[in-house]
């Protein structure tokens, strides 16, 4: 009863941290106040404009088709009745609905003064034609929603007020109870405090609670509750250096590295239980050695002893000594290990001893040795790769140009690689590649080197030639074991190599140079006829410039018009009318003159260029077919050839889509041209590819059927329409009864799978008669006509009969 009293005294006497407390609370809770109460009367008024809107909008999608139904049928009781029933809606007011051309209806009436919001909508009929019919505004009325923030705010100021009138009081009442008296009992036991009362802690009245032996107040009372214990600090002291040591102690025990502590005469004083599980030597066994002389094997002993002088001399000069060193444990198996000596310093900066940290690094040196080796050799192979060959070649010159040797080069390139990596798969070229570095690796003396410079390419180093003619040999034996078929997925597949041959310092004394006349030497062999090596000559820079040269004239031939269309027909075999024409791209350069596709066709699909080319032929040729349906009056289908690198473009079946919408031509008149190679490409990608060309309705033909790897399977599979026998087999039915068997065999086949049939190459009229008999659908070659520029073939649609008919 007395400390309630006492309480009540101490606050009417005034508590000013109280009241200062209490002013901030009303001032800064009356602003929260006013703001939350705004925000939420806006809240409050924006939800039920948006109600309304709501409700218009609801009006609109409701009845905007009734209406018009209404209105068109010219129902007027009917559009009454459903105005009534939008008017009888909460909010609306009024209604003014104004009918074309000049007639309105208004139903309702504006509360003057009234705060109002109106939307409008048309009143469409939808028949074969769109018809506006009107227009209805619908007005709602706000005052309802002014009114009810007006009672609103009344009813939120009062409420707000006295709660937080209510809330303040409370709050300075629970600060002045849990917080104001006690702050001054600290005030008064710190007043009295002195070094005769050490005895008596400080005390607050409170419950010894977790929450309450955790707040500031009862930091505070701790802090002066530890002035007390300042007497007896130094035994603390004493107590806790003890504690520190032993826990010292246990850290060096127990690190994951290994510690030696030696003397200043290196003699070892302690070893810990990490450095016993790395080396396999117990710590009484080697208590007094030097850390050179552990081992008992002398040979170990005479190895380090040395490097543990310059350990010495190293940490005398410059106060550490860190590096790598192969140890060895006590059962003789070497390690790599990380060792950091440093030594042990007293107060006056003299050396007492020496601390000895090791780490077994062995992992990290057999990744590091991984990644060297990652870095300097092919990983599909294990040959040396570019980086490492280029060193060797350039260390094999230095060589030779010492001892005034030769130095040969040879570039290879497989043969039809690509074609064997697109028709068997990656892992079958993989493995084509693996096969090939170890057949030209045995080929070689273990002075030469061979690498792998990427893709199909490889290079052979033949350092301290004595002749040109060495290099000759090692090329005829490559080319031998190239020889044997190569099994790949159960399947023999012969693949060859071509090889290009470059001597220094006959061709060159620069190895960039010396690289850039094998490549070329290479080039030269491939145009021979493949399987063949040659060597170098200086005429084949020129060849080599002109390749460039005809690359940088071929990127520039689209932008200024030098590609040209030529046209040959395709016929029907009985009648001779005509059915379409092949689009055959020629190349007319002002410096070269017209240039045939078999020599820039080949050098585009290498660089990659055959796609925009590839891209101009389709859209010119789907033009020229609708500018002849204008001379013929007929429709003329238009065929177009398709090469495997612009059919494995990810935007080609956009190309085509393009083309045809671009010119207006239909589908069934384009027909895509299809070698059999890329038939054989069985994967999902052309399967979807020719599926969804087929679906757009463009007609697939299989071109030059019969050349390739048999694909008679992949004619049932794939979504063709036709199938072009190859010229070769055409050109010898009179002669050869082998190509009539197999071409009417062909037809045959192709009859029975639904197919139409094309013969390539027909030059003679008895040629016409025998395809005639054997029901071939379609004919082609110089018999008909040559391809024929535009203009000729143009001239050709108008004057010949056939083409007419």
């Amino acid at each position: 009863m007395q400390k309630l009293s006492t309480r009540l005294q101490r606050f009417r006497t005034g508590s000013p941290l109280s009241f200062r407390l209490l002013a901030w609370i009303l001032l800064f809770s009356s602003a929260f106040t006013l703001i939350a109460s705004a925000i939420q009367l806006y809240s409050d008024y924006s939800k039920d404009l948006l109600r309304i809107d709501n409700r218009m909008n609801v009006v609109e999608t409701g009845y905007a088709s009734s209406l018009a139904r209404s209105l068109w049928a010219l129902d007027q009781k009917l559009l009454q009745t459903q105005m009534e029933g939008i008017l009888s809606l909460p909010d609306i007011v009024h209604l003014r609905l104004r009918i074309e051309p000049d007639s309105e209806l208004v139903m309702g009436k504006v509360p003057p003064d009234a705060r109002t919001t109106s939307h409008s909508f048309e009143l469409i009929h939808q028949g074969d034609e769109m018809f506006k019919l009107g227009e209805l505004t619908v007005t709602a009325d706000l005052d309802r929603v002014y009114g009810e923030m007006k009672r609103k705010v009344g009813v939120i100021l009062i409420t707000q007020f006295f709660k937080t009138f209510l809330v303040s009081i409370l709050i300075i009442w629970i600060f002045q109870y849990f917080v104001a008296r006690h702050l001054s009992t600290m005030a008064n036991y710190a007043r009295h405090f002195s070094l005769t009362n050490l005895a008596e802690p400080l005390k607050l009245d409170r419950p010894d609670t977790p929450l309450n032996r955790r707040d500031e107040l009862a930091q505070v009372t701790d802090a002066i509750n530890q002035m007390r214990d300042r007497l007896n600090e130094d035994v603390a002291r004493q107590e806790r250096d003890a504690a520190q040591i032993r826990k010292f102690s246990k850290a060096l025990e127990q690190s994951p590295s290994s510690v030696l502590i030696c003397d200043r005469q290196w003699r070892i004083e302690f070893a810990n239980q990490k450095f016993t599980q790395l080396t396999g030597h117990d710590a009484k066994d080697i208590i007094g050695k030097h850390p050179g002389a552990i081992s008992d094997n002398t040979t170990d002993h005479r190895e380090t002893r040395h490097m543990w002088q310059s350990i010495r001399l190293q940490v005398q000069r410059v106060g550490v000594w860190q590096g790598e060193v192969n140890s060895v444990r006590r059962n003789g198996e070497r390690f790599w290990e990380q060792l950091i000596v440093t030594p042990i310093k007293n107060s006056k900066g003299e050396a007492t001893g020496y601390l000895i940290l090791g780490e077994d690094i062995s992992i990290r040196k057999r990744y590091e040795q991984q990644l060297l080796r990652q870095a300097n050799y092919d990983i599909l192979t294990g040959l040396p790769n570019r980086m490492l060959a280029l060193d060797r070649l350039k260390l094999a010159l230095a060589q030779a140009r010492r001892e005034n040797s030769l130095v040969g080069v040879m570039f290879l390139d497989l043969d039809n690689f690509k074609h064997i990596n697109d028709t068997m798969g990656h892992d079958a070229g993989d493995n084509l590649l693996i096969e090939a570095a170890r057949r030209i690796s045995s080929c070689l003396r273990g002075t030469s080197t061979v690498a792998r410079l990427g893709g199909d390419e490889f290079l052979v180093i033949l350092p301290g030639l004595t002749g040109a003619d060495a290099t000759s040999q090692v090329a005829e034996r490559i080319l031998k074991t190239f020889e044997p078929a190569y099994l790949l997925s159960n399947q023999e597949v012969f693949v060859t190599t071509s090889i290009g041959i470059a001597i220094f310092p006959t061709d060159s004394d620069n190895s960039g140079t010396l690289l850039q006349h094998a490549d070329a030497a290479m080039y030269q062999a491939k145009h021979r006829g493949k399987s063949s090596y040659s060597h170098f000559v200086p005429e084949m820079t020129e060849v080599s410039h002109d390749r460039l040269q005809m690359e940088s004239r071929m990127r520039r031939a689209l932008e200024q018009n030098e590609f040209e269309l030529y046209f040959q027909p395709i016929v029907q075999t009985d009648t001779g009318a005509l059915s379409s024409a092949e689009a055959l791209i020629r190349w007319n350069n002002a410096s070269m003159g017209m240039v045939m596709p078999d020599r820039f066709i080949p050098l585009a699909e290498e660089t990659g260029l055959i796609i925009p080319i590839g891209e101009w032929v389709l859209h010119e040729a789907c033009h020229k077919a609708m500018r002849w349906r204008e001379i013929t009056g007929t429709k003329v289908g238009v065929s177009v050839n398709v090469s495997p690198r612009q059919f494995r473009d990810p935007s080609f079946s956009n190309t085509v889509l393009n083309a045809l919408e671009a010119s207006g031509l239909e589908a069934e008149c384009l027909e895509l041209e299809i070698t059999e190679r890329l038939i054989l490409d069985n994967t999902i990608e052309t399967a979807e590819i020719l599926k969804h060309l087929d679906h757009a309705g463009i007609r697939l033909s299989v071109d030059d059927f019969g050349t390739g790897y048999s694909a008679l399977s992949y004619l049932k599979s794939y979504p063709f329409d036709t199938l072009k026998i190859d010229k070769s087999f055409v050109q010898d039915v009179l002669k050869e009864q082998d190509d009539a068997s197999l071409v009417r065999a062909i037809i045959n086949m192709a009859h029975s799978l639904g197919l139409r049939v094309i013969a390539e190459g027909v030059e003679e009229e008895e040629q016409t008669h025998f395809l005639q008999r054997e029901g071939c659908d379609y004919s082609q070659g110089y018999f008909y006509s040559r391809p024929m520029p535009e203009e000729e073939f143009e001239k050709w649609l108008s004057t010949n009969h056939r083409a007419k008919a």
